[in-house]
């Protein structure tokens, strides 16, 4: 009788602890997305840093500002769900106009999968004496040509 009571209060607290808990939105980064980026007329540099802030990252070599946004959603400790995860692109040009906007679904990346192909590997295939004395005497001189 202890054992069926001990059984039932252990599935009862495993329901509660997946089931009775309310959704966590977690937010990395700017909360934009891509509606509204197309909603947005962004002209210059200025108007863009007023209306989103800061940016994530800039890189000064190419001019450009990067902006990242991410909406993570957790129902419980099993379930975890990347809504989005977006990376917002400004290019602009020597007057601080915005000469390009580019949007990356990090999401969609993620789904890329890797290629089977291998390269031939030269030093796997070279006998063991040629491992231990491969540098050893004289060597072409590489052509430039």
């Amino acid at each position: 009788m202890v054992k069926i009571f001990k059984l039932f209060l252990l599935i009862n607290l495993f329901f509660a602890i997946i089931s009775c808990s309310q959704p966590n939105l977690t937010y990395s980064g700017k909360i934009i997305d891509q509606k509204n980026l197309n909603n947005l007329n962004i002209s210059n540099k200025n108007y863009l840093v007023k209306n989103f802030g800061q940016p994530s990252f800039i890189d000064p070599i190419e001019n450009k500002y990067f902006y990242y946004s991410e909406k993570t959603k957790e129902n419980n400790f099993f379930s975890k769900k990347k809504e989005y995860s977006y990376i917002f692109v400004f290019k602009f040009d020597q007057n601080d106009d915005v000469v390009e906007k580019k949007v990356l679904n990090l999401n969609e990346l993620q789904k890329i999968k890797i290629s089977k192909i291998r390269t031939t590997n030269q030093i796997i295939e070279r006998g063991l004496i040629e491992k231990i004395f491969g540098g050893v005497g004289t060597q072409k001189v590489p052509n430039t040509n």
